[in-house]
C-alpha cells in the first residue's frame, strides 16, 4: 500500500502518543479527531483512518461513543521504516 503524506503524518502522530478517536453521535454519524497532549483537537479524514484500518496499520477498541485507536504491529514497522528514509 503507498500511503499518502496525511497518512504518514498520522502513524507518526500516533507513534508520539498522541491519541486518535471516533466520535460517534446517536444518528450514526461518526467523526476523527487527532487529540493533543492539551486535549486539544485535529479532525482527521474518515477516508485516511478507514485506508489504514483496512492496510491492518491501525486498529481501535470499538467502544460507543467515542472509540481510540492505535498503531498495530504492522504499523509501527511502517513508521519505523519511513523514519530511516
Amino acid at each position: 500500500m503507498r500511503l499518502t503524506m496525511a497518512q504518514k503524518r498520522l502513524l507518526q502522530a500516533l507513534a508520539n502518543g498522541l491519541r486518535l478517536k471516533d466520535h460517534r453521535d446517536l444518528e450514526g454519524g461518526k467523526t476523527y479527531v487527532l487529540h493533543q497532549p492539551d486535549d486539544t483537537g485535529t479532525p482527521i479524514a474518515a477516508t485516511d483512518i478507514e485506508a489504514l484500518v483496512d492496510a491492518g496499520l491501525i486498529s481501535s477498541n470499538k467502544k460507543f461513543p467515542a472509540a481510540t485507536y492505535w498503531l498495530t504491529e504492522a504499523g509501527k514497522h511502517v513508521v519505523v521504516s519511513e523514519s530511516a528514509r
